[in-house]
């Protein structure tokens, strides 16, 4: 299986390039910019010529959720035009396209896990404009999977966990948000569920039940301040830096554009469909921290 990765500096692309050939008959190519630019969708058919794919994935995106309020221009360029132009390209070849997506397509203030048929309602530019990627997916190009996932960590790229351990080393006390809450996931494990789904909309090109949008989370939710605190006990544990978490509200804590206060996700309908259950977090939160901490 042959696959062709778009957005080659993100933690998702990272993390599914380091799968590439570690088994037989497995061939993961990734690109980012300049060579593939989803704001230069001219290029997007080209490259997959090139590249002769059996299924794209999508991972490239604007994702400067807070510079979007400001550059929504930009933001819907790449992930609501850019991601269009990747469904057209795959489409007009004939190939199947998983894409990835996320929780800010909806509000936040919902009390229970979104599923997938609950309305979408974004409040921030950003999540209007992977809402409308989603919709220019599925008008392109119906062999679609779009799988919204949350709260992305990896040792790769910009994120929480390294976030947390860069300030433990430089204070005594972090205050972290403990009113917005959401299932932390290890980029590593979404990217092997990727490959299970690329195998299988591969096998089974006329399966309505493998197409479509699912969510895509780890098992366990927690608020920013509770991930924080496990953060550091396992930092402490593996002998790397630890500080105090104090919590601090929402309120506290302004941004540009606003956070859903609930992001967790209801992952049932992947579990049904592709038997797909990530694993719980404190396996791969340690071994997220050992790889950071070189323990």
């Amino acid at each position: 299986m042959r696959l062709l990765v778009t957005g080659a500096s993100g933690q998702l692309a990272r993390s599914l390039a380091e799968f590439d050939e570690t088994e037989p008959g497995l061939s993961i190519v990734v690109h980012g910019r300049p060579e593939l630019d989803l704001e230069n969708p001219g290029i997007i058919a080209a490259l997959i010529e090139h590249v002769r794919p059996d299924i794209v994935v999508n991972a490239a995106a604007y994702t400067a959720v807070d510079a979007a309020e400001s550059d929504s221009a930009r933001a819907f360029a790449v992930n609501a035009g850019g991601a269009g132009a990747v469904a057209a390209a795959t489409f007009a070849r004939r190939l199947p396209l998983i894409h990835v997506s996320t929780d800010y397509v909806f509000n936040g203030g919902h009390p229970l896990p979104y599923r997938e048929d609950d309305v979408p309602d974004p409040r921030t530019a950003y999540g209007r404009s992977k809402l409308a990627g989603e919709a220019a997916i599925a008008a392109a190009n119906p062999d679609h999977a779009i799988l919204r996932t949350a709260w992305l960590y990896s040792p790769h790229g910009s994120n929480f966990v390294k976030t947390m351990l860069r300030l433990a080393g430089t204070r005594d006390t972090i205050t972290v948000v403990d009113d917005q809450v959401g299932n932390p996931t290890y980029a590593p494990d979404l990217a092997e569920a990727i490959l299970v789904v690329a195998a299988r909309m591969r096998d089974a090109p006329d399966e309505p039940r493998l197409r479509g949008v699912f969510h895509l989370t780890a098992p366990d939710s927690a608020t920013w301040f509770d991930f924080a605190r496990e953060i550091m006990q396992l930092s402490a544990d593996l002998g790397g830096p630890a500080a105090r978490i104090a919590p601090i509200g929402t309120v506290d804590y302004p941004t540009a554009a606003e956070r859903p206060r609930n992001s967790r996700l209801d992952c049932g309908k992947i579990r049904d469909a592709f038997g797909i259950e990530l694993p719980r977090r404190a396996s791969s939160l340690a071994k997220c921290l050992r790889q950071l901490l070189g323990a």
